[in-house]
């Protein structure tokens, strides 16, 4: 390897820079310097004739003019003719030349300009209104908007109740001057205790006369007397179009006494809801979270469909779906109301005849158990009790749907009726039993 600090080699009295590293490039074969070469600049030249042709161009053909004034550059393109030597068309006057807007002789501060303004202003002006048009349906007899409600509002009534695990809310519907209150049965479902306060903040502790999961109805009473009832209209009558209000506690008791209007969007709408058929009324009017057991009122202002639910609440999807609420028909709801009056529950509801909850993933893994539903309580004049059913016994299959939950389990049986006979699968002790029982009458909503 060459030493780049070895000095040159004397050749015949002349250094050998040809072999002299640091010179290597730059001498030839002979010894002499080699030849510049200027290929970038010639390239440099060559772009900029380019350019200096492409504005040439630009200027002759485009008609480009530069007009360069005390404080801006103007560029302007296709003027090649002054005005005076613009030709109007036929028939077509020419326009007077454009005169700039001469600046102000002194221009005033923004400062100074706010400050004339709050001189100059008086303030917000308000002036007298009229009195508010009524909103009147064309039909005979009905009511204005304002006259709905307040016929309506005094049998609106808020629910409250205590649940085990938090609190939940709804609405209700005041049916006799002697205290019975009617609403959703979602509302009031595991409630431990009930609450209902009236238009006049009047509050009751509530009992729960009867409940019927299946149609999403439940009755309630307070101790109390000369209510104001609603007044009931036929749901068979409505018509797709019929105007109709809803009044209820939208998202709580805060929003109390709200109401809304729509029209009826469909009827005879059939919907299934966790395994029950439930054929309802459906409206655009408004429904949130707290109207369910409220009334939908028409425009005479008669009850004619209890809300139960908006369809965003129970869509699988994540996106919102406004202007879809469900009303259960009130011709529909009166049997079951009656009903549950009299008896408490509703005849050829299917039971076992246990009370039961789903059993916990964490005393299946701690126990080696399986999922199902385990039994807390047991009628001793149900046919479950007669055939052995006994307390901790744990339900996992009824015929042939495996039971993981108290869900499973009240959606096998609601496909059955009163006096019908399923096969049982019974987990206890580290075995399995089959049990045939006979199905009864579910006389509460906590009997299974």
């Amino acid at each position: 390897m060459r030493d780049e600090n070895q000095e040159p080699q004397n050749n015949g009295g002349r250094p050998d820079y040809q072999n002299y590293y640091p010179y290597q490039n730059y001498y030839g074969p002979d010894g002499k310097p080699k030849k510049k070469k200027h290929t970038g600049l010639l390239v440099i030249l060559v772009l900029l004739a380019l350019i200096s042709g492409a504005a040439s161009w630009a200027v002759n053909v485009l008609g480009l003019r530069v007009d360069v004034g005390q404080n801006s550059i103007a560029l302007t393109m296709g003027e090649k003719h002054t005005a005076t030597e613009q030709q109007s068309p036929p028939g077509l006057q020419a326009a007077p030349e454009v005169q700039p807007a001469q600046e102000p002789e002194q221009s005033q501060s923004v400062e100074e300009m706010t400050e004339q303004a709050v001189q100059e202003s008086s303030g917000l002006e308000l002036r007298d209104s009229p009195q508010s048009v009524e909103n009147v349906p064309a039909e005979e007899d009905a009511l204005s908007l304002q006259e709905i409600y307040a016929k309506a509002i005094p049998s609106v009534a808020s629910i409250s109740c205590v649940l085990p695990n938090g609190t939940s809310s709804g609405t209700g519907i005041v049916m006799s001057e002697d205290g019975y209150v009617i609403t959703n049965y979602h509302v009031i479902d595991s409630a431990q205790q009930i609450y209902v306060t009236l238009e006049n903040n009047d509050q009751y502790v509530a009992a729960l006369v009867g409940g019927d999961e299946t149609t999403d109805l439940a009755v309630l009473k307070v101790d109390a007397v000369n209510l104001t009832p609603a007044e009931f209209g036929n749901s068979d009558v409505l018509r797709v179009g019929d105007m109709v209000v809803a009044i209820g506690d939208p998202l709580g008791a805060e929003l109390r006494g709200t109401m809304t209007d729509g029209i009826v969007s469909a009827i005879n709408r059939d919907l299934n809801l966790s395994g029950r058929q439930m054929t309802l009324i459906q409206t655009n009017a408004a429904l949130n979270s707290g109207n369910s057991g409220g009334p939908l009122i028409n425009c005479y202002g008669q009850v004619i469909g209890i809300n139960t639910m908006k369809m965003s609440s129970y869509s699988s999807t994540s996106s919102t779906v406004e202007g879809l609420g469900f009303a259960i028909p009130i011709t529909a709801a009166k049997p079951i109301i009656d009903e549950l009056i009299e008896k408490g529950y509703v005849s050829g509801r299917p039971a076992i005849g246990i009370q039961g909850e789903t059993l916990d993933l964490r005393a299946q893994l701690f126990f080696h158990m399986p999922s199902g539903v385990m039994i807390t309580g047991i009628l001793q004049d149900s046919d479950a009790a007669q055939k052995g059913l006994e307390k901790d016994d744990i339900i996992v299959a009824m015929d042939d749907s495996a039971i993981t939950s108290l869900d499973d389990l009240v959606r096998a049986k609601n496909d059955l009726t009163a006096g019908d006979t399923v096969r049982l699968t019974i987990y206890r002790s580290g075995n399995y039993y089959y049990v045939d029982v006979t199905l009864m009458d579910q006389i509460s909503p906590e009997i299974y």
